[in-house]
Formats: C-alpha cells, sequence, structure tokens
C-alpha cells in the first residue's frame, strides 16, 4: 500500500465493533486507509507524480502544477 510522501502517513489498523442490544458482541478487525491523492509537483527541480494524502493537500505543504 502506498503512504504519504509528506507525513508519511499509511494504513492504520483497528477493530469494528458489532453492536447488539447494548453489548458489544463481537470484535472483527478492519483497516483504516489514509485518503491519499497522486499529485504532479515539482520535487528537486523535475515535475514527479507522488502520492499526498487530503491533509497535506489542504494545509498547502504541497503545491500541484
Amino acid at each position: 500500500m502506498a503512504k504519504c510522501a509528506i507525513c508519511n502517513k499509511s494504513v492504520n489498523w483497528g477493530n469494528k465493533l458489532s453492536v447488539t442490544r447494548s453489548h458489544i458482541s463481537k470484535r472483527t478487525s478492519r483497516t483504516y486507509k489514509s485518503n491519499l491523492r497522486t499529485v504532479k509537483t515539482m520535487v528537486d527541480g523535475q515535475p514527479k507524480r507522488i502520492h499526498v494524502c487530503a491533509k497535506c493537500l489542504r494545509s498547502g505543504k504541497v503545491t500541484r502544477i
């Protein structure tokens, strides 16, 4: 799986909870995938395509070309 080139965010794991009546009866594992975008940007003076998460794009850490 790809990861963000800026903040190294990648896949996280956790539990999916099944709630019945007022008790948590079953726990199964699930993956939380990061919101990655492929962006064309300047890297060392050369245009390249890199994987960047939406949070880094929104905060302005990467400029698109």
